[in-house]
């Protein structure tokens, strides 16, 4: 997709810039040559080439402030979050997060836009309450909001706020699961199923659809980190996009029955399909510790943890839900994003850099 030529003075805040959204987006915005790029996390140690890391704890109202002192972007992209034990904790913990950056740029003259990214949970509901609603099929941006607690309208409220007494524009950015390279990150569904099928293949042991039978059989959708980039980068650089929220996702549609027929072929496993009674992730792989660790000694791979790689309880999350999850494109379509990726391919793309980069065999 073609974007609008963009100056050399446009530069970018990228808060959570070693996560999966914030990481993909400072490689693709670097990768443009007419953006100057800051990184803030809670570390400065996995910055990426052209990034200029900033660290700070979000949280930490004060720290935030003084790190952002003299910082003066024009656009600010906040894909970040922390997760706590109840939804009345999300709320004040990731509400602060983003009050606190955006109180720490009251200063910056030169800010135009604000990003946010939130997901399908403002559809579905908090984790305490998942799926609970029995939403209705495609999702759409114009959907009222649902009752109760929710930390993704606290954080919409917040942005609202701020931009209208500061005159910047807004978006509001939708992603369901995110396809994508990172390490490390809470919430990853392709490196989890990954390191899920690679312990499979090295035990023997068949490679087990770990949801609900709904989710095998419905009809869902899922973002690659790319395409997202992508989406953040147009609504900040385009008035179709200022002051818009949108659902992004790849495009396409699948069944996990079908999809789960590709991943299995594509690490030379057995397809174990759906079990007669649900096996989440987190209950196949308590054990699985000692195995990881000697695989990474026999083929020489990356020594990262196994709780670093692969987040079981969020992969449970996604594919243990009772109700169909896939999202409408057509307000970005009628917008002029027109960017798709097949899903497929995406996971093959992803696994195919994990055995590059020596994380997988």
């Amino acid at each position: 997709m073609a974007f609008s030529s963009m100056p050399q003075e446009n530069h970018a805040l990228v808060i959570g810039h070693t996560g999966i959204a914030g990481g993909n987006l400072a490689a693709h915005l670097t990768s443009l040559g007419n953006w100057k790029v800051t990184g803030l996390a809670r570390h400065t140690a996995a910055a990426l080439p052209g990034v200029v890391p900033i660290a700070a704890d979000l949280l930490d109202r004060d720290a935030t402030l003084a790190a952002l002192q003299s910082v003066d972007p024009t656009h600010v992209f906040f894909s970040t979050w922390t997760r706590r034990d109840t939804e009345a904790e999300n709320v004040v913990a990731n509400g602060a997060m983003l009050a606190n950056t955006l109180d720490g740029l009251a200063g910056a003259r030169s800010l135009k836009h604000v990003a946010l990214v939130t997901g399908t949970k403002h559809y579905l509901g908090p984790f305490e309450a998942y799926g609970t609603s029995k939403p209705d099929t495609p999702f759409v941006e114009d959907r009222p909001r649902l009752p109760g607690e929710n930390f993704y309208y606290t954080q919409e409220d917040i942005l609202f706020d701020r931009a209208a007494a500061r005159g910047y524009g807004w978006s509001v950015h939708r992603p369901h699961t995110i396809i994508g390279y990172a390490l490390g990150n809470a919430m990853n569904m392709g490196v989890t199923l990954a390191v899920y099928a690679s312990i499979c293949k090295e035990t023997g042991r068949p490679f087990i659809f770990p949801g609900s039978r709904q989710q095998y059989e419905a009809v869902t959708d899922m973002t690659d980190a790319q395409v997202l980039a992508r989406h953040l980068t147009w609504a900040g650089t385009h008035a179709e996009g200022r002051n818009q929220a949108f659902n992004v996702v790849n495009g396409d549609v699948f069944r996990w029955r079908q999809m789960w027929t590709v991943l299995a072929a594509e690490f030379g496993v057995v397809n174990g399909g759906l079990p007669s009674q649900p096996m989440p992730l987190a209950q196949q792989m308590v054990d699985s510790t000692a195995v990881w660790d000697a695989m990474v000694n026999k083929y020489d791979l990356q020594p990262n943890r196994l709780d670093r790689l692969a987040s079981w309880w969020h992969t449970d999350g996604d594919l243990g839900r009772e109700v169909e999850c896939f999202n409408s494109m057509a307000k970005s379509r009628l917008a002029g994003f027109n960017e798709y990726r097949d899903t497929a391919q995406a996971f093959r793309d992803l696994f195919a850099r994990l055995r590059a980069e020596r994380i997988i065999p």
